[in-house]
């Protein structure tokens, strides 16, 4: 089976980001339509996967709110939110999408 997982890392302050609001949307004709929305648990990771059954495939966008998880902590920064647009291609592997975030930059890949 495969699925959509997704963490995100506070390397500016060497943590798991808790509690970062996290939207999943799948273009389909042309517009975004929204999937799933969560939040980061203690380890910084959402407690399921977004798509717990197989995907079609498609290109994606998961939408980290960082503004909002810095403005919780009263930190300054940069971003407000973080898209990352992705595609799945294959329906049957597993996709992990990490985000590495400080208040002023980000960083993401294709994890395992």
């Amino acid at each position: 089976m495969s699925c959509l997982t997704t963490h995100v890392l506070d390397i500016g302050h060497g943590v798991p980001a808790r509690g970062v609001t996290v939207a999943l949307y799948r273009l389909q004709k042309g517009e975004w339509k929204a999937i799933a929305t969560a939040a980061t648990n203690a380890d910084g990771r959402i407690d399921s996967p977004f798509l717990p059954v197989e995907p079609l495939p498609g290109e994606y966008q998961l939408v980290f709110h960082i503004g909002e998880y810095y403005a919780k902590r009263e930190v300054e920064t940069f971003l407000s939110t973080v898209p990352v647009r992705f595609v799945l291609s294959s329906p049957q592997e597993h996709y992990h999408v990490p985000l590495l975030v400080s208040p002023w930059g980000y960083q993401t890949y294709r994890g395992s």
